[in-house]
């Protein structure tokens, strides 16, 4: 089964680490959500009748469009896709878009899990990623959503000079004290050209010090297991039943089709990517015309990519599925490459997966790149 992402490309304000396509201008919000609507239908072949699974909505902060503005996007998708066998529908929120009518309303029209983009509970970490709410705001979104839905996540970020251990531990316990049931925390990474990039680079910010985003790694890994988290992807926590179906799926591989400006989709050995320019979209789709780029993947892409996110991942690589695109020697230059960092304790190896250790999740991205052919 296929899922669906749907990117709306608005923000209140740009938060300084973010370089995901947004903008905080609203001038244009009617045409591109006329536009959106347009290329859900365009595209209503490109799966034929697969069955869509998850639907999610992403951005940007599709938590600033209102009841009505989400219903009218889930109704295109519901009339053009086989929404038969959906088991998930995520919306993305920022603390400062929560407010009771809104979460009813959206609860109404079949949307049953909200992620909420919390960040810190800290004021002066809030005012150091521009971040849009107050601490207290997020604590209130929290019980409002809590109220109305069973399921639902909050995002936390973490390795940042402001994060001291207190204030990690902190942020955890109280979403621990909530019994929040996911919980995604993200190491902050400097991308180019965004703000805190210009900022370090010109000294008003203290660089990330990778020491500091490994140890309170290392502290959530323990903490949130003792306290029940299945550490089920190297950024996602679930407990017992609340694993996010559609970025599961995106990490299995499965198909999915993205909708908006900048949006990817995945479709076999396809991937692509509609143009991350707002004005351009819009263009683009007053005339009936997608104005995206595509590739083919080939072999090697596949396999990279296997071994990618079948890394981040708890149950770690299937073996069999590697084995399936590449050769048994292929196989054989793998799992030769992967000797030396189950030496070291990274990776451990059974009948059918190669995962990481506890320890190895450290260096995830360095293990990988090492394991690409």
């Amino acid at each position: 089964m296929a899922g669906i992402y749907i990117h709306i490309p608005f923000c209140k304000q740009a938060c300084h680490y973010c370089n995901f396509h947004f903008s905080t201008s609203l001038q244009y919000k009617n045409e591109l959500l006329t536009a959106l609507l347009k290329e859900i239908k365009l595209r209503k072949d490109e799966l034929g009748d697969e069955p869509i699974e998850t639907i999610y909505f992403g951005g940007g902060t599709p938590g600033l469009l209102d009841v009505q503005e989400i219903e009218s996007i889930l109704n295109k998708v519901r009339i053009n896709y086989n929404c038969s066998s959906v088991k998930e529908t995520t919306l993305e929120m920022n603390p400062d878009d929560v407010e009771l009518p809104k979460i009813i309303g959206f609860k109404n029209l079949g949307i049953d899990r909200i992620s909420l983009g919390v960040q810190s509970f800290y004021e002066e970490d809030l005012v150091y990623m521009n971040r849009s709410h107050s601490s207290a705001k997020a604590e209130d979104s929290i019980h409002i959503i809590k109220e109305h839905f069973k399921n639902y996540t909050v995002d936390l970020i973490y390795g940042y000079p402001l994060l001291t251990h207190e204030k990690l531990a902190n942020n955890v316990a109280k979403l621990i004290g909530i019994d929040t049931p996911h919980i995604s925390i993200y190491g902050m990474t400097v991308e180019p050209k965004t703000a805190l990039d210009s900022f370090i680079k010109k000294g008003k910010e203290k660089p990330l010090d990778p020491s500091q985003g490994a140890g309170q790694f290392e502290y959530l890994m323990g903490t949130l297991e003792e306290k029940g988290f299945e550490h089920y992807e190297i950024s996602s926590y679930a407990k017992k039943g609340f694993r996010a179906i559609h970025n599961s799926n995106y990490w299995a591989g499965a198909s999915y089709l993205g909708f908006g400006p900048g949006a990817h989709s995945y479709h076999g050995t396809k991937r692509k990517w509609n143009i991350a320019n707002n004005t351009l979209y819009i263009k683009s789709l007053d005339q009936n015309k997608l104005n995206q780029e595509e590739e083919e993947l080939s072999k090697k892409d596949i396999l990279n990519e296997k071994v990618l996110l079948g890394l981040r991942v708890k149950e770690g690589l299937d073996l069999d599925d590697y084995l399936a695109v590449s050769s048994e020697k292929g196989l054989s230059i793998l799992l030769e490459k992967a000797t030396t960092h189950i030496a070291k304790g990274l990776l451990e190896k059974d009948e059918t997966h190669l995962k990481l250790t506890v320890k190895g999740r450290l260096y995830c991205d360095g293990i990988s790149a090492d394991l690409f052919i």
